[in-house]
């Protein structure tokens, strides 16, 4: 009963096949034709972007007690006006030198230095004795007096002691002070120093900021450290204690002491006018566009990093600025302050402004403008990750919002932050579980993922993640944070985007262990759904590849029994949830997405679909009472309107079980069952799901009893009326199953019902040239048909015999059957398809139809 060109016998063949893969040998193509068991696809698992940037997502499983907050209040006061303050801890010595008060001038001392008089005006020693409250103030708060102060003569020219002081006066001698500890040459036109003075002309103000008034041997250091300046504090630089050659005494970072006349000219040229801008405006926009001014004259100066004779007063008047809170001006702050190496408190205050300034998305526009990517990316590749852990946490936070906009991400890519975060990544793992950064470093750990999971998305990261073996660093990363689920769940969300490319999918499996710690996340949080959905969908990726990828899954101890669980577990849930929401069943068929436990159930689903084409794997899955029994109860529970990708997914998996004709086969246990619940999806309006319903019954149809079933429920009727859906796969299919009915004499004459022989014909017509293979099995189909029949008039009207002559003629002709425009393999494909399978039939139908008669035994779907 079998075509003498048939060379599978004993084993049955596939109906159908998936769409030509690419890239075979012809001879590849004709082996895997229209294969009856399939591999599935689905979406990659949805995850929803956060209204909020946050360091720890809504989703985190960190409790706000034990995370890093995302909001802080950030002052000047902050930051730390000197970093020579030693960070070990230890106790310093005390100093034996003592300061001492103000005292009356030794003999050895210039007998023409004396002290002032004190006014006898009530009202003066009331102004005196505000400025005196001032100066104790501030020496109150760690700024003492020096052992000795140098008076000038009170009969000196320019010196009227009949004239008090007023505020107004006070108030610019300081800010002229503050501008005076940045120029080393910035006196007065006299020797001494006045404590009172008239008011200076415009013309005297820029003398003195650009250094050209000659210089006094003494210089007095006032004490006030905050001068009222309108709304905005002034920065008093005097405070930090600049001694009268220009640095900054004690300060172990400003450690260039000797400047040359060149840098010391250029300072007081370029600089200190800025400077002096900034402690007198208050525009904002003025204040940006003093601070770009003063980074360029810097830069230009070479005057950024530690070594800078300047640089903690510098550091103290832009510290004063943060107060204002401004976002522009804050990351033009924040640039230059990076740009001057701060360490320690202050790197991680400046850092948080960043992180702070760049929550706000409307920001990132200002963070591409003002070039600050070079600046974070610095700290991540030369700061000290253990001393600054916390620094880095706030920095890489901010990475990770600017991440998320397309330009910034691609700005990060090209400047190497895959490297340098795959080289912080390698610091992290090195770090041990019992070491005491070990807990910090996972919270670091999640900014650097996250960061990650952006990055991923272009192809130039993708490349570079794998030539650099970050992956393999990722594994690491997960197999030592298992328990932290934000963790975990980052690294499956990378996973998740890089499994869905070839390159990317081949070096995951590449990893021995892979499949080990997959299992292992699916067990450890099997009900953490964004983590669980991610994995499964990983691994339905990976087994969609190759044969390779489903043995070692499936050879991993416990991997079956993992997969049961998980599918208990999400089938209840969703069993509950269903009967939770009853009351609102109608609202819930019209949502768009599946729920979680549905979309949990559809890609584990595909994984037991893809495995099962394995042969080994599928004969055991097929025997599976367990998996059998919940893709039954998926199409017992679910409507192709409740979830159409589900049920699709559960009959393509029951479809390719059925294959597999093992002794104790669950399917042939429970096909009529499954024929029963298949009519549901027969009679939908969703094509797809018709489609897959066919498919199932052409696997089962070659059982005498679903044979008996389709008669009674007069299934034929559907298949016939498919033929004319003008879809290649759906006439294929329904042709599949008319085929093995046809193999029963008793049921043949069904084809005459329905107008079959006509549709028949038609679709042999249509699609014969471009699909060898269904017009292969049409003939078969008409050949069953035609047996024991010696006259072709009583088998077919005149039109449909003399439609067949002519086609099966025309399609016999080698030249026009194959001319048509199909690429190299495709071509090769179809010339052997035609050689080897239709050419046979096609001649024996065409002898048939001219002899009008015919003694051969009828072809069955185990002939191709």
């Amino acid at each position: 009963m079998h075509s003498s060109k048939n060379k599978n016998v004993e084993k049955p063949e596939p109906f159908y096949r998936p769409s030509a893969p690419k890239q075979k040998t012809s001879a590849e193509i004709i082996n895997e034709a229209r294969n009856a068991l399939r591999t599935l696809r689905t979406q990659r698992p949805f995850t929803p972007r956060e209204g909020q940037r946050k360091l720890f997502g809504s989703a985190s499983s960190r409790t706000p007690e034990n995370r890093p907050p995302s909001t802080f209040s950030l002052h000047a006061s902050s930051f730390e006006s000197g970093e020579s303050r030693p960070v070990s801890g230890t106790r310093l010595s005390p100093l034996d030198h003592k300061p001492k008060l103000l005292s009356s001038p030794t003999k050895d001392e210039d007998s023409s230095i004396s002290f002032p008089k004190p006014p006898v005006d009530p009202m003066e020693v009331r102004k005196v004795s505000s400025v005196r409250a001032r100066l104790c103030r501030t020496a109150s708060q760690g700024n003492l007096l020096p052992d000795k102060i140098f008076l000038p003569d009170e009969n000196k020219e320019g010196v009227n002691s009949e004239e008090p002081a007023t505020m107004d006066d006070l108030s610019r001698r300081s800010n002229k002070s503050c501008l005076a500890e940045l120029s080393p040459h910035s006196n007065f036109k006299d020797d001494g120093i006045p404590l009172i003075y008239n008011e200076h002309n415009k013309a005297e103000e820029q003398d003195f900021l650009k250094g050209a008034v000659a210089t006094s041997p003494l210089q007095f250091r006032s004490g006030s450290d905050q001068i009222k300046n309108g709304d905005r504090a002034s920065s008093n630089l005097s405070s930090t204690g600049w001694n009268k050659s220009g640095s900054k005494a004690g300060s172990e970072n400003d450690s260039r002491v000797n400047e040359t006349e060149e840098e010391e000219n250029y300072w007081n040229v370029k600089i200190v006018p800025i400077v002096y801008e900034l402690e007198n405006e208050d525009n904002i926009e003025n204040l940006c566009r003093a601070c770009t001014s003063l980074h360029q004259a810097l830069e230009e100066g070479n005057m950024f990093g530690k070594r800078f004779k300047r640089r903690s007063a510098l550091l103290k008047i832009l510290y004063k600025l943060v107060d204002i809170g401004s976002d522009p001006l804050g990351l033009k702050l924040a640039r230059m302050i990076l740009a001057l190496k701060v360490s320690g408190k202050n790197l991680l205050n400046v850092c948080k402004l960043v992180f702070k300034i760049s929550r706000n998305e409307k920001n990132d526009s200002l963070v591409q403008n003002d070039g600050l990517l070079d600046s974070l990316l610095e700290i991540l590749r030369f700061e000290d990750l253990q001393t600054n852990n916390e620094a880095f946490l706030y920095c890489l936070g901010a990475i990770k919002f600017i991440s998320g906009n397309a330009v910034l991400l691609n700005e990060l890519v090209n400047k190497g932050a895959v490297e340098i975060l795959f080289q912080l990544m390698k610091q992290i793992n090195n770090i041990k579980e019992n070491d005491t950064h070990f807990s910090n470093l996972g919270h670091l750990l999640v900014q650097l993922t996250a960061t990650l999971r952006n990055l991923v998305d272009l192809p130039l990261s993708r490349c570079q993640l794998l030539c650099s073996g970050a992956v393999s660093e990722l594994w690491v990363v997960l197999e030592q944070r298992m328990n932290d689920k934000d963790i975990c769940t980052n690294i499956v969300r990378i996973f998740s985007k890089l499994s869905s490319y070839n390159d990317c999918c081949a070096a995951l499996a590449a990893c021995s262990r892979c499949y080990v710690l997959f299992l292992a996340l699916l067990n450890k949080h099997q009900k953490k759904q964004d983590l669980v959905v991610r994995v499964v969908f990983i691994l339905g990726n990976l087994t969609a590849k190759n044969n390779q990828a489903r043995e070692q899954f499936f050879k991993v101890k416990g991997s079956a029994d993992t997969l049961i669980s998980l599918f208990q577990t999400y089938n209840e849930f969703d069993l509950n949830t269903k009967k939770e929401k009853h009351e609102r069943e109608e609202n819930k068929s019209k949502q768009k997405h599946p729920s979680e436990a549905e979309d949990v159930l559809i890609k584990l689903i595909r994984v037991l679909a893809n495995l099962s084409i394995h042969p080994n794997v599928g004969a055991v899955l097929a025997a599976n009472h367990h998996i059998v029994a919940l893709l039954v109860t998926v199409l017992e529970y679910k409507s192709v309107d409740d979830c159409e990708e589900l049920v699709i997914n559960a009959a393509a998996t029951i479809n390719n079980l059925s294959y597999y004709k093992v002794r104790n086969s669950v399917i042939e246990d429970k096909k009529l069952h499954i024929a029963e619940l298949l009519l549901k999806l027969l009679m939908s309006s969703n094509m797809d799901g018709i489609l897959e319903a066919v498919r199932v019954f052409g696997n089962l149809s070659q059982n005498l009893e679903i044979c008996d079933f389709i008669i009674q429920k007069k299934v034929y009727k559907f298949m016939i009326a498919l033929l004319d859906a003008k879809h290649q796969d759906v006439c294929f299919s329904a042709c599949g199953v008319l085929l093995n009915l046809t193999v029963d004499k008793n049921k043949r004459a069904i084809l005459k019902e329905e107008g079959g022989i006509k549709k028949l014909v038609d679709c042999l017509r249509d699609f014969g040239p471009t699909d060898w293979q269904l017009a292969c099995l049409i003939c078969k189909t008409l050949w069953n048909y035609s047996e024991n029949i010696t006259s072709a008039a009583s088998c077919f009207e005149d039109d449909d015999s003399n439609t067949l002559l002519v086609l099966l003629a025309s399609f016999l002709d080698e030249e026009l059957a194959l001319d048509y425009n199909f690429d190299r393999d495709l071509r090769d494909y179809h010339k052997l398809y035609w050689e080897t399978e239709f050419k046979p039939v096609a001649q024996k139908l065409l002898n048939k139809i001219q002899s009008h008669h015919s003694f051969l035994q009828p072809i069955t779907i185990t002939s191709f």
